[in-house]
């Protein structure tokens, strides 16, 4: 994905990659293997509701969907996912807490499942990134 073709659809399409690659990578799932939470991930306007249980996603469902709860929500602007998973993105685009600190991304909710597992969101929703270059 190009940052001219930075849409929410081509967002939420390698969005919905994501289990797919996860279920590649079980060192990941392995990581996250005490993560048990809901949360919404994904562009701004068409973010997913995400269930993980012991660190694999067991349920993806594009938002919204009527009275489901979350406990945090990571959301950020198309444009910020495409810079974001370029195999070697720009000082600033490089990290979820930076795109934060460059408000083209939020964070909101109860913040405890999030940076308790950090490390293991980071690596989840960079899989694009490897996907990208194997596809290359």
């Amino acid at each position: 994905m190009t940052l001219t073709s930075a849409s929410d659809a081509a967002v939420a399409e390698k969005f919905a990659a994501i289990p797919a690659m996860l279920d590649r990578t079980p060192a990941l799932i392995a990581r996250g293997g005490w993560l048990d939470c809901e949360c919404l991930l994904g562009p701004v306007d068409h973010p997913f509701h995400i269930s993980i249980r012991r660190g694999a996603i067991v349920d993806m469902t594009p938002a919204p969907v009527l009275m489901r709860s979350w406990r945090f929500a990571y959301r950020a602007s198309p444009v910020a996912w495409a810079e974001y998973w370029q195999p070697m993105p720009r000082p600033g685009w490089h990290d979820l807490l930076a795109l934060t600190k460059r408000k083209q991304a939020t964070l909101e909710g109860d913040l405890h499942p999030f940076m308790t597992h950090l490390q293991y969101f980071k690596d989840l929703l960079a899989l694009p990134r490897a996907h990208g270059r194997e596809t290359a």
